[in-house]
């Protein structure tokens, strides 16, 4: 074999973070798209335990999976997309955190939407909406420009997501009930799904601890069956939640000048994922409107893929790791996990 000229592709490149509030997946990759070694913990809290208690939690997964691939030497960069980061000033008090740790030469610390963007994409070139819990959207070119929002609820002018839609269940079932509102099927569907006599007493029920909170994400799907059947209240609901989605897209693709260009819309996170084509046919219709040569993907790959890819980007465009014309270091790292090889048209 010929001498390697720049960085050895074999040597890691990467440490890639990818945490969400459920679960924190960290993985060793090198420049040629392969996996060192990965583990997977619990999600960064910071709301919960503190900022400082947070990261401890995510650096004893972090250091044990360094530990796991010490033998094939050090990482040149740490690219951390994290859930709950939703401000500039976040991301640069947890990337000098980062640096104090020395886990690699250099440290990038994101949102977690842009590790969505680049797992859904051939290229850090596209915006991403991820509607799960919350709503967020994010937009990103080769440059290194972006496009965001605060996303922090709404205060800085948030709506939807699943704690929105289960929410707005709620309020059109209790007020259909008590005549506040206009008929619908919600209410019916909602206390049928929870086995009580009307939604007024599943919101009792949750209010004295009877019944969990968290499980009022059930209705999400039950708002979707209840539009299908023809009601008016959750058809209009789920229009809401489409002309959200697409008004943050177009809103991020004007920005950074892709209107007219064909740009990626990545589809993320479960409300999305679930692929529900009333939603789907009603986000693209509002986009296309805008930005008619836009091409919806969801993200099929998980966000820790496009951590990795956002570090090896960032790696290569600044002559630290080989390039990959190709993509086969890309193919690689994708198929290591096992989803879909390639972004999939939505």
């Amino acid at each position: 074999m010929g001498a390697v000229t720049g960085p050895d592709p074999r040597s890691p490149a990467v440490l890639a973070i990818d945490a969400g509030n459920s679960k924190t997946d960290v993985a060793v990759v090198t420049a040629d798209g392969r996996v060192w070694a990965r583990g997977r913990g619990a999600g960064y809290t910071p709301y919960v335990l503190g900022e400082h208690a947070a990261v401890e939690v995510m650096a004893a997964l972090v250091e044990q999976v360094l530990r796991e691939a010490a033998a094939a030497g050090p990482v040149q960069h740490v690219a951390a997309y994290l859930a709950n980061v939703d401000l500039p000033v976040e991301e640069l008090r947890l990337r000098k955190e980062f640096e104090t740790r020395g886990w690699g030469r250099t440290v990038t610390v994101g949102n977690d939407t842009f590790a969505v963007l680049r797992s859904g994409t051939s290229a850090p070139r596209g915006v991403a909406v991820v509607c799960g819990a919350g709503i967020n959207c994010v937009g990103l070119l080769p440059d290194g420009r972006t496009a965001r929002f605060p996303a922090l609820g709404r205060i800085t002018g948030d709506w939807g997501g699943g704690l929105g839609l289960m929410e707005e269940v709620m309020w059109w079932s209790v007020r259909a009930e008590d005549g506040r509102g206009p008929a619908t099927g919600l209410a019916a569907a909602t206390s049928g799904h929870f086995g009580r006599a009307t939604a007024t007493a599943v919101a009792e029920a949750v209010h004295l601890g009877e019944l969990e909170q968290e499980r009022l994400h059930e209705l999400v799907p039950v708002l979707f069956r209840v539009a299908d059947a023809g009601d008016a209240v959750a058809a209009a609901v789920i229009d809401r939640q489409a002309e959200e989605i697409a008004l943050m897209a177009v809103t991020a693709l004007g920005r950074l000048d892709l209107l007219d260009e064909e740009a990626d819309v990545v589809l993320g996170g479960g409300v999305l994922a679930a692929r529900e084509p009333r939603l789907m046919a009603a986000v693209e219709h509002r986009v296309l409107r805008s930005a008619p040569r836009a091409i919806f993907r969801v993200a099929v790959d998980p966000p820790i893929v496009g951590a990795a890819l956002l570090g090896l980007d960032h790696l290569r465009t600044n002559g630290r790791a080989p390039a990959d014309p190709t993509a086969t270091a890309e193919h690689h790292l994708r198929t290591h996990w096992p989803h879909s090889p390639t972004p999939q048209p939505a």
